[in-house]
């Protein structure tokens, strides 16, 4: 509370530092929905296996096709996640500008990737949220409804059959579907930042908050 009642002004700095926070815990938050798909996925092609014992195509399919929506889902999760980060360096180089200018900038980029986040299924309300703080604080302009959003479904119908052929092989051990190839690549994680990375950078906020209140 300031002089006379009012409200201090919050450093735009610190309000840079709290997004940066909440993008890594969402991003701590994917990978445990990535962990869950996983260990899912697991349990599948085990019933995949005890069902091409049976000799029951028809299941072996059924489930062939749920392995690959959870392989989908991984590959939009890393994708997310590498978005995320994107946005989390762009925060940064805005605090760097604030230090300099005294103030936020909007930056267009920031705007590019929360309308990608804000259309993941998986974090979207919660894009949603960040986003309409953001633009409040003046890291990033409102964004307009995209009319042309993109289907997903619609461009990965074509190669769906070969996906799950290629399942079929894999799980099977060449007992079912068809050793066929597949072009395109999932974003591996290796790609992503590490966890090490976000802990050493929550420290690094962590301590400058510190200094900070020793200052004032």
């Amino acid at each position: 509370m300031g002089l006379f009642g009012q409200t201090k002004p919050k450093d735009p700095r610190e309000t840079i530092r709290e997004m940066k926070r909440r993008m890594r815990s969402e991003q701590r938050g994917i990978d445990r929905n990535i962990n869950h798909i996983k260990r899912e996925e697991l349990k599948v092609k085990n019933s995949l296996k005890e069902a091409a014992k049976k000799g029951d195509k028809d299941v072996c399919k059924i489930l062939a096709k749920e392995i690959v929506g959870s392989q989908r889902a991984v590959s939009k999760l890393y994708a997310s996640k590498a978005q995320i980060n994107s946005v989390v360096m762009q925060m940064e180089s805005q605090a760097s500008m604030v230090r300099m200018s005294k103030g936020i900038q909007a930056s267009t980029d920031v705007m590019k990737l929360m309308n990608k986040l804000t259309k993941v299924s998986e974090i979207s309300q919660t894009m949603q949220e960040l986003s309409k703080e953001m633009t409040k604080a003046g890291i990033m302009e409102e964004m307009m409804e995209d009319t042309m959003a993109m289907s997903d479904d619609e461009e990965m119908d074509d190669i769906a059959e070969a996906e799950v052929e290629k399942i079929l092989f894999e799980v099977t051990k060449g007992q079912l579907g068809t050793d066929t190839a597949i072009s395109t690549p999932l974003v591996q994680e290796e790609e992503i930042a590490g966890p090490a990375e976000v802990s050493s950078e929550e420290e690094e906020d962590d301590l400058q908050s510190r200094l900070a209140a020793l200052r004032s």
